[in-house]
C-alpha cells in the first residue's frame, strides 16, 4: 500500500466506531476506509469527490465485521460503497474476512459502481445485505468483481428493493476483472484451470425487487469461471429497461478480458450454475437472456 495515495479517513483495528452527519470531500484516494475493524455504524455521511477523479471510492469496508451503513449520499469517481477483504497472497495469509454488512437507504451517483464487492476478495466476503438504495448514473449498480489469483469465497449476498437510473449495467458479476492484471496472464483463459487457494468462488446471490431503467450497455452481465461457476443466483420480481439508442455496447457492461463480444443488450450469463429467475421483465433487447 506504500505506493498509493493516502485515504482521507482510515480506521485500523478499531471497534465501536460511530460516524454520523459529516461531509468528506476531495479525497486523494479511498475516502472512508475502516480496515480490520468491528462494530461500525456510518449514518448520514455525505461523500463528494469529482466524478473524474480516479480511485476515489466513497466508503470501503475492508476485512471488517458487523457494519451498518445507512442514509448516506455518495458522489465519487470510482466505486460508491465497496466491501473488500484483502488481495492475493497477502490477503489469503492474513485471512480476515468481511462479513455481516448492512447497507440501506443510501444514494450513490456517478462513479463505477453503487454497491460493490471486491475486487480484493482474498479472505472472503459473506452475509451482505443491501436494501432500499438508489444508484443514479453509476456505471454499474450491483457490482461483484474478482478474478483468478484474487482468491476468496464470496457468498450469501442479498439485494432488496434497489432502484437504478441510467447505469451502464445494473447487475455485473465479473470473475474476469481486468484492472491491474497483465492481459496475457492465464487469469483470462476460457478453459478450466486447476482450483487452488487463489481461485475465487461466488455463490448464493439473491436479488429481489430491483427496478432499473435507462441501462445504456446491457441489462446484466454475469460471468463465472469455467472451474468455479457463479452458483445459486436468484433474480426475483425485477424489471430492466435498456436504452437501445445509447451508443454504448454490451462490452462496456464491465471491465473484463478474455470474453467474446456480443451485440445484444440482454442479461448475459456465462458459467452460471443453479439459477432461479422468476417474474423478470427485460424491455428493449430482442432476447431477455444470452447464454454465451
Amino acid at each position: 500500500m506504500q505506493f498509493l495515495r493516502p485515504p482521507l479517513v482510515q480506521f485500523h483495528s478499531c471497534s465501536k466506531i460511530r460516524i454520523q452527519g459529516v461531509t468528506l470531500r476531495n479525497s486523494p484516494f479511498w475516502t472512508l476506509h475502516p480496515v480490520y475493524c468491528t462494530d461500525i455504524t456510518v449514518s448520514g455521511l455525505t461523500v463528494q469527490n469529482p466524478p473524474d477523479a480516479p480511485n476515489t471510492d466513497g466508503i470501503d469496508i475492508d476485512s471488517c465485521e458487523d457494519v451498518l451503513i445507512e442514509n448516506c449520499r455518495v458522489t465519487v469517481g470510482d466505486d460508491g460503497i465497496a466491501v473488500k477483504s484483502g488481495s492475493g497472497e497477502d490477503g489469503i495469509r492474513v485471512g480476515k474476512p468481511c462479513r455481516r454488512i448492512t447497507v440501506r437507504g443510501c444514494t450513490v451517483e456517478d462513479g463505477h459502481g453503487g454497491i460493490v464487492i471486491g475486487s480484493e476478495t482474498a479472505a472472503g466476503v459473506s452475509d451482505v445485505l443491501t436494501e432500499d438504495c438508489l444508484f443514479r448514473g453509476t456505471d454499474r449498480g450491483i457490482r461483484i468483481k474478482t478474478r483468478r489469483g484474487r482468491g476468496g469465497n464470496i457468498h450469501d449476498l442479498e439485494f432488496r428493493r434497489l432502484t437504478m437510473e441510467n447505469n451502464l449495467c445494473p447487475v455485473a458479476i465479473n470473475m474476469f476483472y481486468r484492472c491491474g492484471a497483465n492481459p496475457t496472464d492465464s487469469f483470462f483463459a476460457q478453459e478450466a484451470l486447476p482450483i487452488n487457494a487463489a481461485t475465487p468462488s461466488i455463490r448464493n446471490v439473491r436479488i429481489f425487487g430491483l427496478r432499473a431503467w435507462g441501462c445504456r450497455a446491457s441489462a446484466g452481465f454475469i460471468a463465472g469461471l469455467p472451474e468455479s461457476p457463479v452458483e445459486n443466483l436468484y433474480i426475483i420480481r425485477c424489471e430492466f429497461s435498456t436504452d437501445e439508442a445509447s451508443g454504448h455496447t454490451p462490452d462496456e457492461s464491465e471491465m473484463f478480458l478474455g470474453i467474446p463480444q456480443i451485440t445484444e443488450k440482454s442479461i448475459r450469463l456465462i458459467n452460471v450454475k443453479g439459477t432461479d429467475f422468476n417474474e423478470i421483465s427485460v424491455h428493449g433487447p430482442a432476447e431477455a437472456f444470452v447464454y454465451r
